[in-house]
């Protein structure tokens, strides 16, 4: 049952099966009455419109993950800097 949430979001192509799939696992984790559960079974019922628009284009946050963590690092090298404008000049040179 635990791994059976990653499976629909690895397998399901459309917004309207994952719906489905995402009810039916609500209905077994009720039936099954393990409370641990519960919590994310009403988190998806709570969120489940924002979750199922991930359905629409299947894209994931990477990029700009990988972009915060370029600007973290270029923070780092320049702690105690004091003009903010060479700051950012510098942070649109690197990142052009």
């Amino acid at each position: 049952m635990t791994q059976e949430l990653s499976w629909i979001f690895n397998t399901t192509i459309d917004k309207i099966n994952a719906f489905s799939r995402l009810a039916k696992r609500a209905d077994k984790v009720e039936q099954a009455g393990f409370k641990s559960f519960n919590t994310v079974s009403r988190i998806i019922k709570i969120h489940h419109k924002k979750i199922l628009n991930d359905f629409d284009k299947r894209s994931s946050s990477a990029a700009t993950k990988s972009f915060n963590a370029k600007i973290r690092t270029f923070r780092s090298q320049f702690t105690g800097v004091g003009d903010i404008n060479f700051f950012l000049f510098r942070s649109t040179k690197l990142f052009d």
